[in-house]
């Protein structure tokens, strides 16, 4: 009977004797060896694997000389691109810069009632400063006659809380707070603290340092004084001078300049720069809508918008809100007569009754309001009187 080598196998597939030759082995491997080695032979040929074919530094240098050689020819290429495209930022810039640039501001008929109504709130501002003191000085309410034939008498005063120097000067009957200021050598009237001690002529006048080479007539002849008011009120019995020697000159006082500088009224342009533009001065002019002659108190300045505006002097903010004339708009009491009006504003940095010192910035430049583009509008009042700010800014 047979045996079936494995199940499902055929009737010839009967399992034979193993008949292991080793030489045979060995013929058939490398006969199939033999086979192989021409196509791994073709292979290396057509793609060796060596360094310099991996990194081709031949090659390389080729397409840098085309590069190089395309740069050259069309070197143009990029600046012109960059042009291109600097054509539309340009255009941007230029565009922001003229309507950053305002006209003359022109303000609508119908808005007339409300100027005449900030008119009148920075005249009332202006109506409460303690006492009227014109430029040269002079203390209104006051006016006492002297004879400067009795020697000067000085008294010692104190100051006291709530003084002021035109109060002080009125007190003792003086004309001219400039007789304080000078006698007592006082560089900022604003400085003045309660507890100081006063030295206060019984007159009008200044202190005269004697300067070698000066003689009485010629002292007398420079402040348009008598020689004998001179002798007289200085109790001197010969016009002899010593260099050196402070003599008082009867009813002579500072001038305007030194004044204004005294009293701390110097101001500081708002802008602090001076690249502004003056579209509009201070005075008559013709309305732009009616033609018609129409008072501009203050002036307009025009600038970009967004630009920081600062106090022109120090004080205290006493209106700070938003007009459909001026927009948003702040009022400073600088004291000594002194108010500041600061008119479209963009944005305001100052609050109701708060204190600033001169610099103090207190808002950006805009253009709110009946504006035709960003400035500032900037007035300022002199004991209830418009004062020209370009005759005050430093």
């Amino acid at each position: 009977m047979e045996i079936i080598s494995y199940v499902g196998g055929r009737p010839d597939n009967r399992q034979k004797k193993l008949n292991f030759n080793f030489s045979t082995a060995v013929k058939r491997v490398k006969k199939n060896f033999a086979r192989k080695r021409p196509v791994a032979k073709a292979v290396t040929a057509a793609k060796p694997y060596s360094y310099e074919n991996k990194l081709n530094f031949d090659e390389f240098k080729i397409q840098l000389r085309k590069f190089l050689k395309f740069e050259k020819k069309f070197w143009w290429i990029l600046p012109f691109a960059a042009v291109l495209a600097f054509i539309p930022v340009g255009m941007v810039k230029a565009f922001n810069f003229f309507e950053n640039r305002a006209n003359p501001v022109k303000l609508e008929v119908a808005g007339e009632t409300e100027i005449d109504i900030i008119n009148k709130e920075m005249a009332r501002f202006a109506l409460n400063s303690s006492t009227e003191v014109s430029e040269d000085g002079s203390v209104s309410g006051t006016l006492v006659s002297y004879s400067f034939k009795q020697p000067v008498t000085f008294t010692t005063y104190t100051v006291k809380s709530g003084d002021t120097i035109s109060g002080i000067s009125k007190k003792f009957g003086l004309n001219n707070i400039s007789t304080i200021i000078a006698v007592n050598k006082i560089e900022n009237v604003r400085a003045l603290n309660a507890g100081k001690k006063l030295r206060i002529p019984s007159v009008d006048g200044l202190i005269y340092k004697v300067a070698s080479g000066d003689s009485i007539e010629k002292i007398a002849k420079k402040y348009e004084v008598e020689v004998a008011d001179l002798l007289d009120v200085n109790d001197l019995d010969t016009e002899l001078l010593t260099s050196g020697a402070e003599l008082f000159i009867p009813g002579a006082k500072l001038d305007k300049e030194t004044l204004r500088s005294a009293m701390g009224d110097t101001f500081i342009n708002p802008l602090k720069t001076t690249s502004w533009r003056l579209t509009s001065r201070c005075g008559w002019r013709a309305d732009p809508f009616t033609g018609v002659k129409q008072y501009h108190p203050g002036i307009d300045m025009a600038i970009s918008q967004g630009t920081p505006i600062y106090a022109a002097l120090s004080g205290k903010v006493v209106a700070c809100g938003w007009s459909n004339v001026y927009g948003n708009y702040a009022i400073i009491d600088h004291g000594n007569g002194y108010q500041s009006l600061y008119g479209h504003m963009y944005k305001k940095l100052c609050k109701l009754n708060e204190e600033v010192t001169t610099g103090s910035k207190i808002g950006l430049v805009g253009s709110t309001g009946y504006s035709t583009g960003p400035h500032l509008h900037f007035t300022v009042y002199k004991n209830g009187k418009v004062v020209d700010p370009l005759t005050l800014i430093k």
